[in-house]
């Protein structure tokens, strides 16, 4: 007598754990590599219902490892293709493919609680960070994997139980020095990163973001760094003309024109340096009329390393692409949200368009080589080449850790190494690290709060919630959102304001932090919900009415300093570093560190409050993630 399918899994897995597979509810973030190889194996051992969200779309480079994809899927959406490849291997498990980005509003930590299990499949640390914090915020499993060539790695992430994917800190992305970026770029990467860290998020990110650029030599360079500044305040008026017809020209003539006629005119900086030669966007404009005309065929063209006039093609067209999406964003969420800004994806077709034309035309004022879109994706992504067997590979240890997580066996889970060039064997396992106290991420206390963000005030969350519900009482503490500080015991002109004037919306995220020096609470993260029903309080907290019991900070070993050696319980230690988790104001009087970004309502000339964000610190330095 045949055997179905079923049958075979219930005989492998036994019945209980195949009960739980069939009725197993899980999510399945990117569709690559890894994706791919995971989808097949969650089919084929027959987990009940498997979402995937991937924003990208499939490119001739993915075939030779993203084996669910054929010639004829280039350029369509990878979650889409992928679910109807993988279904013909089981169509008994409902698949639901969701093409879109990870961080949509929609994808919220409510969206995330209807799952028992989620899988990272990515290969974007800032993607990677998000539904970490996702998965912790609604309390549910996250198996995360990931490869590099041929080494691999599978770890099982559990709230409270295991360390987090921020637990440990991350290899930091290469630094350059800002002059050499902003004003003396004599290499390719040199221009990506400007066009990438500094252009984009100027005019569509986050304004003066750092994190790779070296601002070691700045003092050296202060009337440079001076300059610069004023090159950012006059983008920012650039940043506002975003839709207009006037935008791409502006933009040009400020940073290929003006900026560079400004450098030309510090004579000791090109004694030893060719100097570079500023365009004029309307001879360039004039020239690319035959360029414009195959406009669609030079997009279209990863490989080709284009002219200058096929970059101004790809310039105008990118912006105008660009401008669009940040006007759509800015009319959802308002000018001032963090929502309303778009940051650098390599599988973002038009940031890269973007980034790819500003990078080149820069190169060719400095006389640097141009790349072709293809290359500034490898360089702009920090992408190694993928390995089919290792996917495959990291694939199935994720299954297999997945079995522990539904029977709740997290004792029994193991973080697991694929490193064929070791000395040890193929794959070495470890037991699961403990969570991190220093944790920024899990070593807070996360929960949820329902809010009436028609009438809930900033006094409703700090005298009501905070202090009676949680049981703060008269502790002091701050209260931060995604947009800044809210509140601190000086900081007290925004409490009649109404949450939402002060931008915490649904599924936004507000933190508090004690300000306490003894027995100190840890930092508690709220995710935002609205209230499904009128309620007698403007803001509740979901569960039980009674306080809950926020852990305390952990008591720090005394450091000692002798001989300029520190030491710790009486160990010597490389260095003292401060904990990440420390995000308390800094008081009057402290050293010179910045102080806190401070969120406000103002009252613009159509009467209308407008949120701003006051930078006291006004350090104007750039950042960029390399992942």
């Amino acid at each position: 007598m045949a055997l179905d399918r079923d049958s075979f899994n219930r005989q492998s897995l036994g019945p209980s754990l195949n009960a739980n597979v069939k009725e197993a509810r899980v999510l399945m973030v990117g569709a690559g590599g890894i994706g791919c190889e995971l989808l097949k194996n969650l089919v084929l051992t027959g987990f009940g219902e498997v979402h995937i969200v991937d924003l990208d779309t499939i490119d001739l480079s993915n075939l030779n490892r993203q084996f669910l994809f054929r010639h004829e899927h280039i350029k369509k959406s990878k979650a889409l293709v992928a679910k109807e490849a993988a279904h013909r291997f089981n169509p008994n498990v409902t698949i639901v493919a969701h093409h879109a980005n990870i961080k949509d509003a929609r994808f919220n930590v409510e969206w995330f609680r209807g799952f028992k299990l989620v899988f990272n499949a990515l290969d974007n640390l800032e993607a990677r960070r998000h539904v970490n914090r996702m998965c912790l915020a609604a309390d549910v499993p996250l198996i995360e994997s990931g490869t590099t060539g041929f080494n691999g790695q599978v770890q099982v992430i559990k709230k409270g139980v295991t360390a987090c994917y921020d637990c440990t800190a991350k290899e930091a992305p290469k630094s350059f020095p800002v002059c050499t970026i902003r004003s003396t770029p004599s290499q390719p990467i040199h221009c990506i990163v400007w066009g990438k860290s500094y252009l984009l998020n100027e005019i569509f990110g986050t304004s003066e973001d750092q994190s790779v650029f070296d601002h070691s030599a700045d003092r050296d360079n202060a009337e440079e760094i001076a300059e610069l500044q004023k090159e950012s305040e006059a983008l920012r008026k650039i940043r506002a003309s975003a839709g207009t017809e006037q935008f791409s020209q502006m933009l040009f003539d400020k940073v290929f024109n003006a900026d560079v006629t400004r450098l030309l005119s510090m004579k000791e900086m090109w004694k030893h340096r060719k100097p570079p030669q500023p365009l004029k966007y309307e001879d360039l404009l004039a020239q690319s009329l035959v360029a414009a005309a195959a406009k669609d065929a030079v997009v279209g063209d990863d490989q080709k390393v284009w002219s200058l006039e096929e970059n101004l093609v790809v310039f105008n067209d990118s912006l105008d692409r660009l401008s669009k999406r940040v006007l759509e964003l800015r009319k959802q969420h308002g000018a001032n949200s963090p929502q309303s800004t778009i940051t650098f994806d390599k599988d973002d077709q038009d940031t890269l368009d973007f980034v790819t034309a500003s990078a080149n035309i820069r190169s060719h004022l400095f006389g640097i080589d141009r790349k072709s879109r293809f290359d500034i994706k490898q360089m702009a992504g920090n992408i190694i080449p993928a390995i089919a067997t290792t996917n495959a590979i990291v694939a199935g240890l994720c299954v297999l850790e997945a079995f522990k997580v539904l029977r709740g066996e997290f004792d029994k889970a193991q973080e697991v190494y694929l490193t064929p060039f070791a000395n040890q064997r193929l794959l070495a396992p470890d037991r699961p690290c403990a969570p991190n106290p220093d944790c920024p991420v899990c070593g807070n206390y996360q929960s949820s709060i329902y809010v009436d963000l028609e009438r809930a005030t900033l006094n409703d969350f700090v005298e009501d919630f905070v202090r009676l519900q949680l049981g703060y009482g008269d502790r002091e503490f701050a209260v931060n959102s995604e947009a800044g500080l809210l509140y601190d015991p000086g900081e007290t002109d925004n409490l009649e304001k109404k949450l939402s004037e002060l931008g915490v919306i649904q599924d936004s995220f507000v933190t508090i932090v004690d300000e306490e020096d003894e027995d100190t609470f840890v930092n508690v993260v709220l995710n935002v919900q609205g209230q499904q029903s009128p309620a007698d309080k403007p803001i509740k907290g979901i569960g039980p009415d009674k306080a809950p019991s926020i852990p305390r900070k952990p008591k720090k070993e005394p450091v000692l300093e002798s001989n300029g050696v520190v030491q710790t319980n009486g160990k010597r230690v490389a260095d003292a570093e401060t904990p990440a988790t420390n995000m308390k104001r800094p008081r009057a009087g402290d050293s010179g560190e910045p102080q806190a970004k401070k969120a406000k309502t103002v009252t613009a000339a159509n009467d209308d409050d407008v949120l701003i964000v006051e930078d006291d610190a006004g350090t104007g330095a750039i950042i960029i993630d390399d992942d």
